[in-house]
């Protein structure tokens, strides 16, 4: 999975992404609506609408977790007590 915004990085993002692809890997990428070059890499791509670059973290945040999530359940992780979590509490 690669998360390839249009913004400051982004050829080196679709760079990292060609090379994938060149060894014959399977890509899953999160992209900027309209953008083309995406998909003539790979059928499989999630559009977010266009935002101001310093959003970017935010909005793209958001379908990586749920795809975590959703890999998770269905292996049978119990997400809400994964294992070797550890909790540090610090009392004052």
């Amino acid at each position: 999975m690669a998360i390839v915004p249009q913004d400051a990085v982004y050829q080196k993002s679709i760079s990292n992404v060609e090379e994938i692809k060149a060894r014959q890997g399977r890509l899953l990428l999160i992209g900027t609506e309209g953008d083309a070059h995406l998909a003539a890499l790979t059928a499989d791509v999630l559009y977010l609408p266009k935002v101001h670059e310093e959003l970017n973290p935010l909005l793209y945040t958001i379908p990586a977790q749920l795809l975590a999530y959703e890999i998770a359940c269905r292996r049978g992780c119990d997400v809400d007590q994964p294992r070797n979590l550890a909790k540090s509490v610090t009392v004052e």
